[in-house]
């Protein structure tokens, strides 16, 4: 095997690895809500989250992925060690926070580790403002979409079912949160997992593998969607904690229309190629349903700490990134 293959095998590991670390931070993503309502026992929930997370790319394209490959730095600019510093301030981050329970958002470290990266090797120019902003924006919009649509269904459903007992309600949303939970684990590995095939796919075009020609490789689709699978499978208990306990007491119909906000959202962003923070889609849909019940009801202290982790991460993994890019720079001469 010649050094140039295997230093692209070293990376593609790398990248999935990550993807691994993206799926257990995520895991409370796609299941706090099912198993704080308690529909579903945490490893029954992991596994109905893995199983669509990985059937995700059967439904989605991959808009996402070519956003994440050359839409945020410039690819003329990719090589090794750009992408093994990236995905090592990224994972840092990630691995991190997922230890100390906060529900970060796994693709702004890696948007903000590519930039760190991108900065130190080649300064501002080679970074693709359009697509900076793009994502930047959507930092903000996605939580408030999230809010909004979680708020809008819950406002339906309660109107919906105001003559019903809370027993019969339970009963129907027991049901309905298997539903709702699988459309947001669908959404969530259409989304995420796009983020790291990107990655490799850079890699790969870099390395001179794709022919001339920027596409992902169904191998590459179908090794990113399985390692977030088995991350979500693992699952970040400390994460699931937080979003399903901490935040805001939730019934199975809260679960269903905090998911089924957070979905929209998510699909919606997906079909314009948009790399958007699944972490914050659902806090903002939790939050959302929370505050239609009561504005009390939600613990907005423990939402400040996740807004100042959202805050830190893309400083945290950019200075991470680029300390690694020119520490390994520094030893390989």
């Amino acid at each position: 095997m010649d050094s140039t293959l295997l230093a692209v095998s070293f990376l593609v590991a790398l990248a999935l690895i990550f993807d691994f670390l993206n799926g257990a931070n995520d895991a409370a993503n796609s299941i706090c809500t099912i198993v704080a309502t308690k529909v579903l026992k945490p490893g029954q929930a992991v596994v109905w989250a893995a199983f669509f997370n990985f059937i995700a790319f059967l439904v989605f394209g991959t808009h996402v992925a070519k956003t994440m490959g050359k839409g945020i730095i410039d690819i003329n600019i990719v090589d090794n060690i750009v992408i093994f510093s990236a995905l090592i301030g990224a994972s840092s981050w990630t691995a991190i926070s997922t230890y100390l329970g906060f529900p970060i958002s796994v693709s702004h470290s890696l948007i903000g580790a590519l930039i760190g990266t991108a900065l130190i090797k080649a300064g501002y120019s080679a970074l693709i403002m359009s697509g900076i902003y793009k994502t930047a924006l959507f930092i903000v919009l996605s939580p408030i979409l999230g809010m909004l649509l979680g708020s809008l269904f819950m406002v339906i459903l309660y109107n919906a079912f105001k003559k019903s007992t809370p027993s019969k309600v339970e009963h129907i949303f027991a049901k309905g949160q298997l539903f709702s939970a699988a459309l947001y684990s669908l959404g969530h590995g259409g989304n995420d997992a796009q983020k790291t095939m990107g990655i490799i796919a850079g890699l790969l075009y870099s390395a001179g593998y794709l022919g001339g020609e920027f596409h992902i490789p169904l191998w590459v689709v179908l090794s990113a969607q399985g390692a977030i699978a088995l991350g979500t499978l693992i699952g970040g208990w400390k994460v699931v904690n937080t979003l399903g306990n901490r935040l805001a007491k939730l019934r199975p119909v809260d679960g269903f229309a905090a998911e089924t906000g957070a979905a929209a959202t998510l699909y919606m962003a997906t079909f314009f190629g948009i790399p958007v923070s699944t972490t914050h889609t659902i806090t903002g849909a939790i939050l959302g349903v929370g505050s239609v019940k009561r504005l009390h009801s939600v613990r907005w202290g423990v939402s400040k700490e996740i807004i100042w982790a959202w805050v830190l991460t893309i400083p945290g993994s950019a200075l991470i990134s680029a300390l690694t890019f020119y520490i390994t720079t520094k030893i390989l001469g």
